[in-house]
């Protein structure tokens, strides 16, 4: 019998936010999770075109918490920018998950919880993206 395909997770959000974190912690778990980059798109639905996801979860901080995260980088001007490209899978997103004051393990527990409450299947372990 065939293998049944995992449902498609799809993670966006700033530079900074914790994507990659939380993408390499999810695929860890068997769950079929990718960074898409899409705050360096002009293509405001990117995220969905190629490959639409079956989840879409959205990961945001501060501007001050981007830039602690990431001292040194020219974040401070380049954030409006990806803002506005990012509103749109913001607003489609089924979940957003702030992540200023929580520690990755934080973030994983919230994701991970939706994803059951929903029904997200995972399979084997996935290497990271």
């Amino acid at each position: 019998m065939a293998e049944k395909r995992l449902p498609l997770i799809k993670v966006v959000g700033p530079c900074a936010a914790g994507k990659t974190t939380l993408t390499d912690r999810l695929r860890a778990l068997g769950y079929n999770a990718r960074q898409i980059a899409q705050e360096h798109s002009g293509v405001p639905d990117m995220w969905r075109r190629i490959h639409p996801p079956d989840v879409l979860i959205f990961l945001d901080a501060r501007d001050e918490t981007i830039l602690k995260r990431r001292p040194g980088e020219t974040l401070a001007v380049i954030l409006p920018k990806e803002r506005r490209r990012l509103a749109h899978a913001r607003a489609h997103a089924d979940l957003v998950v702030e992540t200023d004051d929580l520690s990755p393990e934080e973030v994983l527990e919230k994701v991970v919880s939706f994803l059951e409450s929903r029904g997200i299947p995972r399979g084997a372990p996935l290497p990271p993206q």
